[in-house]
């Protein structure tokens, strides 16, 4: 079993839909191994897939190296260890990312230059259960307990390091900014997106449309097309949270 750092939190049939898509993303994972598997949804909305068969560590170490993993709660999470989790939510203080744990990244660690995290989050086209990569500080470090009693001041910085971003995500972020403008969306799935854009009568205005996570997304725009007027056009198709890279 490997529990993948993406969620599927719709209801109804966009729910099936996104878990169908799910599906034929895995069989084109590791449909040429000896396995079988099943996709579900945990409590907590990540998606898990059950392997069998004789292939069935290659499967999971692939689908985890392409999607992340979610650790085990009895495991933990390792200082100094690189991660990946889901935007949760954000404010003055830092964002609030689900590993299967709550972990807490200072606003002084992202490192996404100036601002409060707010205005990182409308600069960057962050979107709510957004995939993030980040290096755990340690659970003594300016995390949780530290942050919620605001004595991060105190913590013994020679011993734990604090939560941050990954350089590696701090890279992509900054070349999504550096890149063509972009479109970040949540709720609908990669084909849901490329589907939206045609009915509104954009396919020329943009080059293709990335998969983040299951239901995360970033648009990219042709030459020439300006994300804010792009989200604008398509909002009142696409019942979901945009934002665009400014």
């Amino acid at each position: 079993m490997v529990v993948l750092a993406t969620k599927c939190y719709l209801e109804g049939d966009a729910r099936e839909r996104a878990l169908d898509g799910m599906h034929s993303l895995v069989d084109n994972e590791v449909g040429d191994l000896r396995v079988e598997w099943t996709v579900g949804v945990r409590d907590d909305d990540f998606v898990q897939v059950d392997v069998s068969g004789a292939d069935a560590t290659v499967a999971e170490n692939a689908l985890a190296e392409t999607w992340g993993e979610i650790v085990a709660h009895d495991e933990g999470l390792l200082a100094g260890e690189t991660y990946v989790g889901t935007l949760e939510s954000w404010d003055d203080d830092g964002l609030v990312l689900d590993a299967g744990t709550t972990v807490h990244v200072p606003a002084d660690e992202l490192g996404l230059g100036v601002g409060a995290p707010p205005q990182v989050v409308e600069r960057f086209g962050l979107v709510q259960h957004l995939p993030m990569q980040f290096v755990y500080g340690g659970e003594g470090g300016a995390t949780d307990e530290a942050v919620s009693a605001g004595a991060a001041s105190d913590v013994d910085d020679a011993s734990v390091d604090v939560t941050r971003l990954a350089d590696a995500e701090r890279d992509r972020l900054y070349d999504w900014r550096r890149g063509p403008g972009r479109v970040t969306v949540n709720s609908a799935t990669r084909g849901e997106v490329r589907a939206t854009v045609n009915r509104a009568g954009h396919a020329n205005d943009i080059v293709t449309v990335e998969r983040l996570g299951l239901t995360e997304q970033s648009i990219i725009c042709a030459d020439g097309t300006d994300p804010p007027g792009l989200l604008a056009s398509i909002g009142s198709y696409l019942p979901a949270e945009m934002r665009g890279v400014v």
